[in-house]
């Protein structure tokens, strides 16, 4: 039995989370995930963007794209352009620990939560700013989205086919690598901090996660002095290593060394593959990786997937069918694993989310509370503050939040 009573890592650390749309609310809510006191900071009447803006609805008025990337977070509606609720931003800053914004640089400073503003507040707080390009360089003021950041990162340049056009990764891998990347530097400067006492000032950016992703490809060019070109499925490094077509449809094969190749010969019955001389070695399958495939696909098209892939399986050699999500998230395994969540919503009623990517063993992570509804906790958070009740009617009429 799993003991949901044990604190959680980050239980007691405090974080403002002033982002909206993806990396930054991504970012929060697995630092809330791992216990962190996570408020969501929004502007009255709109909200994070997300909410009414990016995807699809259910039953209430957030999108479900909402739903999915803030969990384990309340909400305080705080209007940070009038001066009573800069104040109040600055009574949160006094008690918390991280501060996570990714508005386009410079904005934190005309609105009075920069770095330099809420260190001089609270010296201890650690401040992480995700943007599309970074707080400095000559494309910091350009505005920064996945794709964008997917196109000039390189990453774009190499998805997809040969004589296609440029295709978009799917999953953004900017934005939630974005997100990781900040949460990967919080962390270590939260570390930091008990050795010196002091916070310090994270940038993180789209840009440089979708770079510093791009192992394999940089790799190529500066190995080769030539600029990767778009391959498809295959892997860069390893042939046979991508999508091959059987009789019924397509399936993953990864002979990633030569042992599996070995094996993978045995299995189709094909030795003379493995003494020609253009797939001696993996360098040579590189080379003619498109006679490769085709001389393979012979074998595969003559079979269904299911026997392909228990075949190749039974001898140690990485293979799988592509499974659509409704495949994936259904499958015993993603069961096992806990990746479908269900939460009871005020709004949405019974709500599905996706699970913890990442199990802790001693203090598992668990849904402590559902997506918050805009402001939902705007008062119970102020009278953490020591507010009084009329202090607080006091600060909604003069617009310092919305109640």
């Amino acid at each position: 039995m799993k003991d949901l009573t044990k604190p959680l890592p980050l239980e007691g650390f405090r974080v403002l989370d002033l982002s909206q749309v993806m990396a930054g609310p991504y970012c929060g809510m697995l630092l809330g995930d791992m216990g962190a006191d996570v408020i969501k900071i929004e502007p009255p009447g709109t909200g994070d963007q997300t909410r009414g803006a990016m995807g699809y609805r259910l039953k209430g008025d957030d999108s479900n794209g909402f739903l999915q990337l803030n969990r384990n977070k309340r909400s305080i509606a705080l209007n940070l352009k009038s001066e009573a609720g800069r104040e109040l931003f600055y009574k949160l800053v006094e008690s918390a620990d991280v501060l996570v914004e990714n508005s386009r640089p410079g904005v934190s400073q005309r609105l009075g939560f920069d770095y330099e503003t809420v260190s001089a507040i609270n010296p201890r707080l650690v401040y992480a700013s995700i943007s599309g390009f970074g707080q400095t360089g000559p494309w910091a003021q350009r505005p920064g989205f996945d794709m964008i950041a997917q196109a000039m990162s390189g990453v774009m340049s190499v998805s997809g086919h040969p004589d296609q056009p440029p295709v978009r990764n799917s999953v953004s891998i900017a934005d939630l690598g974005a997100g990781l990347m900040a949460i990967y530097g919080i962390l270590s400067a939260l570390l930091g901090r008990e050795k010196s006492g002091r916070g310090q000032s994270i940038d993180a950016s789209l840009f440089e996660a979708a770079l510093g992703l791009s192992i394999w490809e940089v790799a190529e060019y500066w190995s080769t002095g030539t600029v990767p070109e778009p391959i498809g499925s295959a892997n860069r490094m390893s042939a046979p290593y991508q999508v091959v077509h059987a009789k019924d449809g397509y399936f993953v094969v990864a002979a990633a060394n030569q042992k599996l190749w070995s094996l993978l010969c045995g299995v189709v019955g094909r030795a003379d593959l493995a003494e020609d001389p253009r797939f001696r070695d993996n360098s040579d399958r590189l080379k003619n990786r498109r006679p490769l495939i085709e001389e393979l696909e012979q074998t595969f098209e003559t079979r269904p997937v299911a026997h392909w892939v228990e075949q190749l399986l039974s001898v140690g050699i990485p293979a799988s069918p592509i499974n659509t999500y409704a495949e994936a998230l259904s499958s015993d395994h993603a069961a096992a694993r806990e990746m479908t969540l269900t939460v009871q919503h005020p709004a949405e009623g019974s709500l599905k989310l996706l699970g913890f990517p990442v199990k802790l063993g001693l203090t598992p992570q668990r849904v402590r509370l559902a997506p918050p509804l805009l402001g939902e906790h705007s008062k119970e958070i102020l009278s953490e503050l020591g507010l009084t009740d009329d202090e607080i009617a006091d600060l909604a009429g003069r617009h310092a939040f919305e109640p």
